[in-house]
């Protein structure tokens, strides 16, 4: 759950992290979530992003969207390495008109240290656990118009926040994120002992967001956090397999029984012409002399 300083609640976020396996080779996949409403307008990001364990991006799919009264804006890019490349492709919807798409290509070999939206929160996190960060560790981004430019991290000095009525120490980071065409933008966030985000601004926005882990009814765990198959790119490559190898396996069926169409098209003109008030009455009543129908050779 996210909520503002003033206790009001702003949506949800969700974050989880598993091993998998990309073109047979194991990896991580990290799936970052958030839903809600910022002065009553819908607003929402989803994140998903394949990392080697040395936190090297394979791959990652970025989509963001803001419902407005006039029209809606959507952001989403996609980048994946290929051919000892990072390919990006981005695309920008402002209402129904207007829209734009770029592609861009980085050699590797420019990319090294690349920090993305998905591996900056892991990052984070691990450097969170660690309680340490690294001094002048400087990392590469892409910007907003997809060129390259640096985020750096920095430690914050340790404060005490409140939960829920309860006073708890959290640990901090400091991330710059730099920008050809605009000021840079800092981001401020803590971290629980355990990793988990505890709390993020952007310095100067008076909103401070504060995320509260929710707990099953049972006391075990965290509530189970529901899947939206259509935003992981795993499983909705894999429908989209099932999907073709369904469509070529029907179509094949459909070449070897000709008779099938001849059969549906002679039965849909037949009801075409009665037009019966009752269809079922009339298709049980077409149908019946088929049953004694045998096939040649049978």
């Amino acid at each position: 759950m996210v909520m503002s300083d003033s206790g009001g609640v702003l949506g949800e976020f969700s974050v989880s992290v598993e091993f998998t396996h990309r073109a047979l080779e194991p990896c991580l996949i990290l799936h970052a979530r958030s839903h809600g409403a910022i002065d009553g307008s819908p607003c929402g990001t989803t994140v998903t992003t394949y990392l080697t364990t040395d936190l090297e991006v394979l791959e990652e799919d970025y989509n963001e969207y803001v419902k407005l009264d006039s029209y809606n804006a959507e952001k989403r890019s996609h980048m994946v390495q290929r051919d000892k490349l990072m390919v990006i492709n981005k695309f920008t919807a402002m209402g129904e008109d207007m829209t734009e798409e770029e592609c861009v290509s980085y050699p590797m070999s420019v990319l090294r240290g690349l920090v993305t939206e998905g591996s900056s929160l892991l990052l984070m996190r691990l450097m969170a656990l660690r309680k340490k960060v690294p001094k002048n560790m400087v990392f590469i981004i892409l910007d907003q118009n997809l060129h390259i430019n640096q985020t750096t991290f920095s430690e914050l000095d340790v404060k005490e926040i409140s939960i829920r009525g309860e006073t708890v120490g959290v640990f901090g980071l400091e991330r710059m994120v730099g920008s050809a065409d605009v000021d840079h933008s800092r981001w401020h966030c803590y971290f629980h002992d355990n990793g988990y985000m505890a709390s993020r601004r952007q310095a100067g926005s008076p909103v401070t967001m504060k995320f509260i882990q929710e707990v099953s009814k049972n006391g075990r765990g965290c509530m189970k956090i529901p899947l939206v198959w259509q935003e992981d790119m795993q499983l909705y490559s894999l429908y989209l397999d099932k999907k073709d190898f369904l469509k070529a396996e029907h179509n094949s069926y459909l070449r070897e029984h000709p008779e099938l169409r001849a059969l549906l098209s002679d039965f849909i003109q037949d009801l075409l012409i009665v037009k019966p008030d009752n269809i079922f009455q009339f298709a049980r009543e077409y149908f019946p002399p088929y049953s004694t129908y045998h096939s040649p050779g049978v």
